[in-house]
């Protein structure tokens, strides 16, 4: 008597259960939205870059045209395909299923909207922190009416956005991270939903972290592996003699002594300061570097004499910690800032 008895009662908690979380995602909708959002990160270095687009204006908003066209045939391809799939279970389409869908679209679109303010009032080495917080935290509400697996991966998306900023993690690192979370994680996250089925504490910790492990080892053993990719060794040649050379195409290496002066040229534009082309911040060198140059072109990788070579745009070298204005009458006004620029904080591409 005991087992039909248990069976019915299985039968009643699973119906509770079914009833509590009514929504169920399919699997395309996760492989769509993650194939879309890991093409974006992929491409963000070889289409619409400032070489090609100087322009900033037009950039933004060549990057906003085409996000929204990714991100809005992802979704597009989602309804459709959804759509059919509930019109052949005989399905409606519940009014918590219809409000989680407009959640998941208005995380998007503030998505693409960072990303446009972006390119002009800066925090870019946010933006992979904010899409991985923005997907997570739709997974996360998906999930709490759907499958319990979501609310599991949407949390750990978010703690892996937030410690990759809390870390300093360099942009490069965080791209790829994103774009494996996205491309990677998604589709195998499809494969673990179960239909919204309990499953016991140790089964859901352990699909947590096999799927933790996946996700991030893809993106770290591909960056050690880049990074292990080491420049060739090639002779120093001294500044001066690099610059009374008129030969400058193939590989070398630039040796920039202490004391060297670097101008950095601002560009002024608006409509209060007058453009100015001798707008330029002297700076002098406070140790010897040495720089990686291909046909008269720095590569970006740099380097102390006799230490590790390290990607300039995986550093987090710059910072402006405060900038004001005054107004007095010994000099009149003026506008005073601190630089802070701090080499041996890059990250190491050799050791």
């Amino acid at each position: 008597m005991a087992d039909p008895i248990s069976r019915q009662l299985d039968n009643i908690q699973s119906m509770l259960v079914r009833g509590q979380r009514n929504l169920r995602m399919e699997r395309h909708s996760l492989v769509l939205w993650g194939l879309g959002g890991a093409g974006l990160f992929l491409s963000s270095d070889l289409v619409f870059t400032a070489e090609q687009i100087p322009d900033t204006t037009q950039r933004a908003l060549v990057w906003l045209v085409f996000i929204a066209l990714v991100l809005g045939g992802a979704g597009y391809a989602d309804w459709h395909l959804t759509r059919r799939v509930k019109a052949a279970r005989d399905e409606t389409w519940s009014f918590i299923h219809r409000q989680v869908v407009k959640l998941m679209w208005l995380l998007m679109g503030i998505g693409a909207l960072f990303t446009f303010a972006t390119f002009f009032f800066g925090g870019a080495y946010m933006l992979c922190t904010v899409w991985l917080v923005l997907i997570g935290l739709a997974l996360y509400v998906h999930g709490l009416f759907s499958e319990e697996v979501l609310e599991w991966a949407g949390g750990i998306i978010i703690a892996i956005g937030v410690a990759g900023l809390a870390a300093r993690l360099p942009f490069e690192t965080m791209k790829w991270i994103a774009a494996s979370v996205f491309g990677l994680g998604l589709p195998m996250l499809s494969g673990l939903l179960d239909h919204g089925r309990e499953r016991p504490f140790a089964l859901r910790l352990a699909q947590a972290a096999g799927w933790t492990v996946l996700v991030l080892a893809a993106p770290l053993a591909g960056h050690r592996y880049a990074s292990a990719q080491l420049p060739p060794e090639v002779p120093v040649t001294p500044l001066d003699t690099y610059r009374s050379g008129a030969d400058l195409s193939g590989l070398r290496i630039v040796g920039l002594p202490a004391g060297t002066r670097v101008p950095v040229r601002v560009e002024v534009s608006g409509d209060l300061f007058r453009p100015a082309a001798d707008a330029i911040l002297p700076l002098t060198l406070d140790q010897p570097l040495e720089i990686l140059v291909r046909d008269g072109q720095p590569t970006g990788d740099v380097r102390a004499p006799g230490g590790p070579w390290r990607l300039a745009r995986e550093t987090h070298w710059i910072s402006i910690p405060w900038m004001r204005a005054s107004l007095d009458p010994t000099h009149g006004p003026q506008v005073e800032s601190a630089l802070e620029v701090n080499f041996q904080g890059g990250n190491a591409r050799r050791h």
